[in-house]
């Protein structure tokens, strides 16, 4: 287990560099957002990427905020969809990255529930927590 003396000089200079490491008001709130997004733009799906636990950690953190801040009242995550749809200006045919075109009109039609992994990865398109579509 490293010292505290240790971790508090590596900490120091690591702290201003990534300019939030913890979130208690807006404007932290949303750096860490454009955080984030650079980050993703940089790691992209890759979980193995240097710089993925930091994504997490700041997603986390980002998770907190808007769990206290900014509640989701409870919707079918279909509903959920539609409506993230429609405040980005998205067709089914946009969202291929995250599941083919005929599964996404199965998923807002009703026919069809959003599968975990589909969940997870309308949560990264939208940078929302995959809770949602469940």
């Amino acid at each position: 287990m490293p010292e505290p003396n240790a971790i508090l000089q590596l900490w120091m200079p690591f702290k201003p560099l990534v300019g939030v490491t913890s979130i208690h008001t807006r404007q932290e709130y949303e750096h860490a957002r454009a955080m984030i997004d650079s980050l993703l733009t940089v790691t992209g799906d890759d979980e193995a990427h240097p710089l993925a636990d930091w994504l997490d950690l700041l997603s986390d953190q980002v998770q907190c905020y808007e769990d206290e801040h900014c509640p989701i009242p409870k919707a079918e995550p279909r509903e959920v969809l539609r409506l993230l749809m429609e405040q980005h200006g998205l067709k089914q045919g946009d969202l291929k990255e995250c599941a083919p075109q005929s599964r996404i009109s199965d998923i807002l039609s009703g026919h069809r529930s959003i599968s975990k992994e589909i969940a997870k990865r309308l949560a990264r398109r939208f940078r929302v927590h995959a809770d949602v579509f469940l």
